[in-house]
């Protein structure tokens, strides 16, 4: 199968890696796959499928916004590329809703994938940005052949503001479970840490790290336990002054390297995700699949995945009174987190690997080219 993939190749977030895991997994299946993306030319790389730049005037982890170039540009391509398929991993960019229309007229079918956050099961999203970028997509959204979200929250979220059931596909976030694995590690011995905690993600307010940092300075860890913070973000700067070393947290910034990032995993006791909105985090799902104890808020689908005893899912009203209690309980009891690693684990194997992904994908593809009509507009 032919797949036309609009995503994100940069700045480094959460729809980066769903983009690079899926398009890199859909090559492994034998499918062909070329690689839309908002970038200058000559950044284009040839460590992914066939790159297209399409060009931007700004562009950063949250949003896009595109030249006026972006649509002839995607046209141009599309007409070029031929594919059986279209598929957008949406970047919140003005793009998006234009996507449907262009399609249409190329005779493409079009499946997106809508990452927005959201808060948890009954819950108000967390602010006005989250609830208009629902309001503004869900028009649109009903207008693709498909939409991919992440959970049964989510689809009953897009259905009480518009979107059709029949258009909807709950297709859960997936990793590697060989590449992220239980494994040996000297993070222990290169912080000097006897028990290691570790927060991964953007450090930005709807992450709700302060909170998280609160708790640790106010539950007295000790010396023989340290916490890890992975990932840069407009917080960043200021929390680093307040919590640092003398408190056994250590910033570690943004790592790009995968296998260092495994490797922080592997020698790791427990995972924290404070988080105030989710969609389906693959952070939390990387961690689980190392065997890492999870704590995490139940917002998005996140709860969704440690229910049943796979981790901890905390309350977002009292995250930092819980943590008070958590961190010393996991910090005491290592046969604890071992049990909740082991769990987690078991989880992941079930539900959320990557492989599972690709198969429920390349069904929900083969569904919808069923479904359109046998009329083909190439060569018009």
């Amino acid at each position: 199968m032919r797949i036309a993939w609009i995503g994100k190749k940069t700045p480094f977030c959460g729809n980066v890696t769903y983009s690079r895991e899926i398009t890199n997994g859909l090559l492994d299946k034998g499918h062909e796959v070329s690689f839309l993306h908002f970038a200058e030319e000559e950044t284009t790389t040839d460590n992914w499928p066939n790159e297209v730049p399409l060009p931007f005037i700004y562009k950063s982890q949250v949003y896009t916004i595109p030249s006026f170039k972006a649509t002839k540009v995607l046209k141009d391509s599309l007409r070029e590329i031929k594919p059986d398929i279209v598929h957008a991993s949406l970047t919140l960019s003005t793009l998006d809703f234009f996507l449907p229309e262009i399609c249409e007229e190329l005779n493409l079918p079009l499946i997106a994938t809508f990452h927005t956050p959201f808060a948890g099961k009954g819950a108000k999203l967390l602010s006005s940005t989250q609830l208009l970028a629902y309001q503004l997509y869900a028009p649109f959204l009903d207008h693709y052949d498909r939409v991919i979200i992440f959970s049964q929250i989510q689809r009953e979220l897009l259905s009480s503001m518009g979107v059709r059931e029949k258009k909807i596909a709950v297709i859960p976030n997936g990793v590697d479970p060989v590449k992220y694995s239980p494994g040996t590690s000297q993070v222990k011995a290169e912080f000097s840490a006897e028990r290691l905690f570790v927060y991964q993600g953007r450090i930005a307010q709807e992450k709700n790290v302060e909170s998280l940092l609160r708790a640790w300075k106010q539950s007295d860890m000790g010396v023989n336990s340290k916490l890890l913070i992975v990932g840069d973000g407009p917080l960043k700067p200021a929390l680093e002054s307040f919590y640092g070393r003398e408190h056994g947290i250590i910033w570690l910034g943004f790592i790009a390297d995968e296998n260092r990032r495994i490797e922080i995993l592997r020698g790791s006791d427990v995972f924290i995700l404070p988080s105030l909105v989710e969609g389906l985090s693959l952070s939390l799902l990387e961690a689980m699949s190392c065997g890492l104890a999870c704590l995490a808020t139940d917002v998005g689908a996140d709860g969704e995945v440690l229910e049943k005893g796979a981790g901890v899912a905390i309350n977002t009203r009292t995250v930092r009174s819980q943590l008070k209690t958590l961190l010393p309980l996991c910090q005491d009891h290592p046969e604890l987190t071992t049990l909740l690693g082991e769990k987690a684990r078991k989880r992941i194997l079930e539900r959320y690997t990557l492989n599972d992904n690709i198969t429920q994908l390349e069904e929900l593809y083969s569904q919808v080219l069923a479904q359109r009509p046998l009329t083909l507009s190439w060569g018009v």
